[in-house]
């Protein structure tokens, strides 16, 4: 073979290495760009992944609440209000003297007259000081009785200068002294007949014994201080007396004479002609409301202290009067408010004026509109202008939910042009 077919054959082997290494950088290049290509894939899906999780965590985050509408009252001519009623006059009955019970003679229910004797009080201590302040004013009657004798002797002597002016003066003073123990003497006599007379206890007006507190043998002090007890407390029924709240929206509508009646759950069907009898003429701070005491005629007794009772004030209410459960509302420190939601899912605490309580829920005067959406259970936790979701608060098999309207589920925000959620529309 030749010099130059040699040659040849090792230009041909150096090619084919030079190919062999380009195919092999292509390949390797070609794994690079495949790896780059997958990494950064592979950043993208866990990027995706990670703002997925944090839009749920930031979506679990906004608390859910159940929306209802506030419900609106049937009309009605009168305004109703709750009361206790209450004797027209109560008084405890204390001892006037200390001493042990002798005797009593009327027990709870006991209808009794102005004057009945009502028990009586053995205290022998009274008794002794009594005979002894008489024997006292026996013995300074006396004394005066000799002083005055002597003075008179004295006057007559010293017209014949019997006696010196200064014996007249002593004698003159003398008896008048003697005349003021006397009468200091007949005064604590007196006052010792008058505790006497206070071992007979007596009805101070005619009424029924709602209580008593003393039995035979007790021990009484006198008076209603220290470990004073009271003997029995007596009220007089009829007529009774109901006060009730009337709220600052109606006051002016009450005056004296205005006819009412009541109405208690012990006499279904039943209506007790009433009277407004007096006003405080001022509106309570605290509550916003009209002081009103209500008279009832009560002849028969049905009506009892202590009793609850709904009041009937004619007064002709008329508007659009709202009702909301009272687990719809928040008690803070600056009021009553409830949690209502915009169009946009944002709570805001709303004042109220409060006007009657049913028990279960409230009647609300102003603060409120038929259309608003109310938070139910609200927590304490809701602030002003928080994001909720909505839903619709569980109803029982044949019943609508509360309130005048649907609630719209955490997937809608019901909006109308009041800016208020409204039934059916999608966010």
């Amino acid at each position: 073979m030749t010099t130059e077919g040699n040659t040849q054959i090792a230009q041909e082997g150096a090619h084919q290495g030079s190919e062999k290494k380009s195919r092999l950088f292509l390949f390797l290049v070609g794994i690079a760009v495949v790896l780059v290509i997958i990494g950064i894939f592979t950043l993208l899906q866990r990027r995706e992944q990670y703002n997925a999780l944090a839009k749920e965590t930031e979506k679990s985050a906004i608390p859910t609440v159940a929306v209802i509408h506030p419900t609106v009252e049937p009309s009605q001519e009168d305004l109703a209000l709750p009361s206790t009623l209450q004797a027209y006059v109560e008084s405890p009955i204390y001892a006037r003297t200390t001493g042990y019970v002798k005797k009593w003679y009327h027990d709870i229910g006991s209808h009794v007259q102005k004057g009945d004797l009502l028990a009586e009080i053995d205290s022998p201590e009274v008794d002794q000081q009594l005979s002894q302040a008489r024997a006292d004013l026996g013995t300074m009657q006396a004394n005066e009785n000799l002083s005055r004798i002597t003075a008179t002797r004295f006057e007559e002597l010293i017209k014949t200068d019997g006696v010196s002016k200064q014996e007249v003066d002593n004698a003159v003073g003398d008896y008048a002294a003697r005349r003021a123990a006397v009468a200091s003497a007949q005064a604590n006599v007196r006052r010792l007949e008058e505790l006497e007379s206070f071992k007979r206890v007596y009805a101070p007006f005619g009424g029924v014994i709602t209580r008593r507190n003393v039995d035979l043998g007790n021990l009484i002090n006198a008076g209603n201080g220290g470990t004073a007890q009271e003997m029995f407390v007596l009220a007089a029924t009829d007529p009774i007396r109901a006060y009730v709240s009337v709220p600052e929206v109606y006051a002016a509508a009450v005056h004296t004479g205005l006819g009412a009646y009541l109405e208690l759950t012990q006499f279904p069907g039943q209506k007790f002609q009433a009277k407004v009898a007096r006003t405080a003429d001022a509106i309570d701070l605290s509550s916003r409301t009209l002081n009103t005491e209500v008279d009832v005629p009560n002849k028969n007794g049905q009506l009892l202290p202590g009793g609850y009772a709904q009041v009937h004030l004619q007064v002709g209410v008329t508007g659009t009067r709202l009702q909301v459960p009272v687990n719809a509302l928040l008690f803070r420190s600056e009021g009553l408010r409830a949690v209502v939601v915009d169009a946009n899912h944002k709570t805001h605490l709303q004042q109220l004026a409060i006007g009657r309580d049913y028990g279960t829920a409230l009647e609300v005067l102003q603060g409120l509109r038929p259309d608003d959406w109310i938070v139910l259970n609200p927590p304490d936790s809701l602030d002003e202008g928080m994001q909720v979701n909505v839903k619709e608060p569980p109803q029982k098999p044949g019943s609508g939910a509360p309130g005048n309207g649907t609630a719209p589920s955490s997937t809608s925000a019901p909006a109308n042009p009041n800016g208020k959620p409204s039934q059916g529309e999608k966010k």
